[in-house]
């Protein structure tokens, strides 16, 4: 049992791995706010706009890079579906 659990661990350190890679060769942007995913998350625009600092028109181009890289997904809220959660696909 324990060598299925270090197997699937080492799927999911490849996968990250994978992910860091492809993180790496987008803007600064996209970077800034998968760190701020990483520490909060789910986080709406707005959110991320107060935690990054950057203006709602960069969050929507950076979150748009990170979702075309599969490296984040979004849902609706329950309380308002006018808002979506944003999060990292990967730990």
């Amino acid at each position: 049992m324990q060598h299925s659990e270090s197997a699937q661990s080492r799927e999911h350190d490849l996968e990250e791995s994978e992910a860091i890679e492809v993180l790496s060769e987008l803007p600064p942007s996209a970077k800034l706010v998968a760190k701020a995913l990483e520490y909060d998350n789910p986080l709406t625009q707005t959110q991320l706009e107060v935690e990054t600092m950057l203006p709602p028109r960069t969050i929507r181009y950076a979150l748009t890079r990170l979702e075309e890289n599969d490296l984040v997904e979004s849902r609706f809220s329950f309380a308002d579906a006018r808002k979506r959660y944003y999060s990292l696909t990967f730990e």
